[in-house]
């Protein structure tokens, strides 16, 4: 069976399609925060199958087949590469109202020209025909980017990387341009002490600080803020399962950190105040470089206890959290901006419940200085679907701005996942079509368009300024 996924898919409007095929579907990309592997892109990988390019990795798609009551063997396991996509296509026709059956159909679509449907009976030869497309140098990692029309992106780097990658990048002037993020978790991550003290001593390597104290921490990091920013990074990342902030407390900073140099445990109170503190920190350095903070907030990890002890970390379990938002990220953002430090921002939730939570609380800290100075991020992870992306859009435009917007990313691991962009432009596009249609919005096709284009390109080409 022949593709659902048509021109105009997702578009149930005239001035929807008006505004996708000529404002938006041929904007260029810019993916400001990924978790796409710096060493493929400078060595230019090239794929061997669809498994690697495409279920290496990918967690959605794994929990979809564990659901689906596959064997591990064929998701993590031992199973070969073949033997894994076939498990794969399995399960596909069953993932309707899911969004991976929508961007399964648009990559096969986008980088292979196979239209037909995935399924048992076309599994060998969607296997066999982009077994041999990948073979192509347009089909390489940077092929793939090309593709898609990537102009710019930015990977998610630990505060330890040398950055060895993205130089041998720079080095070779790809045309891509590929940008570090600074993602410090593992620094602030004393939950562990006996993990934390073994990141400290890699810490103290490549900052060339002893870090005998909570100072020369903060001086190990700044130390890494600089090393970044010197091989381009212009952002930040962080995710917290929540902020937490403390007006009054009775905590020594320097005394929580001589417990955990001694490998003593911290209680929950002491780890959140660490953070915390730690955090306003690292803000006020981040303000210093005209960096972008990202804050992802809302997830609860590792939820399967007997499943993590077998296959790790970032492996498919974890979920949203209901922990409350509002305000610790009130304090946070307030510490930062009584002293006028506060940098441009974006915090993305996870839990929908929370959305207009975020779109308000944001909207508290824009002060004219800045256009679209505080941005409420796009759909995340699970809200990263159809029906999460019109709520978050709702959301902004209910209680912001959305004409300010910096608009989408794709947050994954894989080289393929690039129609994510497409596809939130178009469900953009059908969003404010459906407006003009009910007589919400004027029919000025050459203002939305604007407006569109802006979203999907403009705004992040100035906000970020790569």
């Amino acid at each position: 069976m022949n593709s659902f996924i048509k021109d105009d898919f997702l578009l149930q409007s005239d001035m929807a399609k008006k505004l996708y095929h000529n404002y938006a579907k041929s904007l260029p990309i810019i993916d400001y925060h990924n978790h796409l592997s710096p060493q493929q892109i400078a060595e230019n990988h090239q794929f061997e199958n669809l498994t690697q390019a495409w279920l290496t990795g990918d967690h959605y798609k794994w929990r979809a087949m564990r659901a689906f009551g596959i064997n591990e063997a064929y998701i993590t396991g031992n199973a070969t590469d073949k033997e894994k996509f076939l498990k794969w296509a399995e399960v596909v026709p069953y993932t309707v109202r899911n969004p991976l059956y929508h961007w399964t159909h648009l990559e096969l679509q986008r980088y292979f020209d196979i239209h037909e449907l995935l399924s048992p009976e076309t599994a060998e030869m969607v296997w066999n025909k982009t077994l041999s497309i990948l073979k192509k140098k347009t089909h390489t990692a940077n092929g793939l980017l090309s593709l898609m029309n990537v102009e710019s992106l930015c990977t998610t780097d630990d505060p330890i990387d040398n950055l060895e990658y993205h130089i041998s990048i720079r080095n070779n002037a790809l045309k891509i341009k590929t940008l570090p993020t600074f993602r410090p978790d593992k620094a602030i991550a004393v939950e562990d002490v006996n993990a934390y003290n073994i990141y400290l001593r890699k810490l103290e390597v490549v900052s060339t600080v002893s870090i005998e104290n909570y100072t020369s921490l903060l001086s190990a990091l700044k130390n890494r803020v600089n090393y970044f920013n010197e091989h381009g990074c212009r952002l930040s990342d962080h995710g917290f399962e929540q902020l937490h902030h403390f007006e009054n407390h009775d905590f020594d900073i320097e005394i929580l950190f001589k417990k955990i140099k001694n490998k003593e445990a911290l209680s929950s109170e002491e780890i959140h105040f660490f953070k915390a503190e730690t955090m306003i920190h690292l803000g006020k350095m981040y303000h210093a470089k005209g960096w972008i903070q990202q804050l992802h907030l809302g997830v609860i990890r590792n939820n399967n206890k007997r499943l993590l002890s077998t296959l790790g970390p970032d492996t498919g379990f974890d979920s949203m959290g209901d922990a409350p938002q509002a305000k610790g990220l009130r304090g946070f953002l307030n510490t930062l901006d009584s002293s006028n430090q506060l940098p441009k921002t974006i915090a993305y939730n996870l839990n929908s419940a929370d959305n207009d939570v975020f779109a308000t609380m944001l909207g508290n800290f824009n002060d004219g200085t800045v256009k679209g100075k505080m941005q409420y991020g796009s759909a995340w992870w699970f809200l990263d679907q159809k029906d999460g992306m019109e709520k978050q859009l709702n959301a902004l435009s209910n209680l912001g701005l959305l004409s300010c917007f910096v608009g989408m990313l794709t947050d994954s691991r894989s080289f393929l996942s690039f129609p994510r962009h497409e596809y939130f432009r178009r469900i953009l596009c059908n969003l404010i079509g459906k407006d003009v249609k009910n007589g919400e919005l004027p029919n000025d096709e050459n203002h939305l368009g604007k407006i569109v284009s802006d979203i999907c390109y403009y705004n992040a080409k100035n906000y970020f300024n790569f």
